[in-house]
């Protein structure tokens, strides 16, 4: 037997619209039939870059995070915009943040970081054969690049060096990637 777990919006809507993303209030009926209310956030979409160097290295960013007063080490990511193909949005992000660009791609997974108070998506994509160019960063936007082995990227997650969602799960695809034992989606 399966339970109806199924919550229904009843009424609610936007109780703030910024650029970046949009906070909903919704009055819901919840599955024995009470109400109650959600408030959760709507985002377009992200994606995050997974680059391969040629030598093998990993390329990754350092970017100070406002909303947590620090800086945190990540895969190269960022929003989709309204229409954007994943991927279009994917090699645009590479190469604005890292100025790198990349022959080869492949689309890794989808997942859903924040579940409870979001409908934010990240799209996951493998970019391999990168060529350097020029960095091209958005107006306000600050980061490094460097690159690690994969060793060292792992060794920077299990020391909680590294605490970013998408970066430890994007690590821990591209070392099953690597190893053969799992393929990209």
């Amino acid at each position: 037997m399966t339970v109806n777990l199924q919550e229904t919006r009843l009424a609610g809507g936007v109780v703030y619209d910024g650029p970046f993303l949009k906070v909903e209030r919704d009055q819901i009926r919840l599955p024995d039939g009470s109400t109650s209310h959600r408030e959760f956030i709507r985002h377009p979409g992200a994606v995050v870059i997974l680059p391969l160097l040629p030598d093998g290295r990993v390329l990754l960013e350092r970017q100070f995070r406002y909303p947590n007063g620090q800086v945190f080490i990540e895969f190269p990511a960022g929003k989709i915009d309204p229409g954007e193909d994943h991927l279009a949005c994917a090699r645009r992000e590479l190469e604005e943040e890292t100025g790198y660009t990349a022959a080869t791609w492949r689309f890794v997974c989808t997942i859903h970081n924040a579940i409870a108070y979001s409908d934010e998506h990240l799209e996951l994509f493998l970019a391999e054969d990168l060529t350097a160019g020029e960095q091209k960063l958005d107006e306000g936007e600050f980061l490094e690049t460097f690159s690690a082995t994969l060793p060292e990227l792992l060794e920077m997650v299990r020391r909680g060096e590294i605490t970013d969602v998408k970066t430890i799960i994007g690590a821990f695809w591209l070392e099953k990637i690597l190893s053969g034992a799992w393929s990209p989606a």
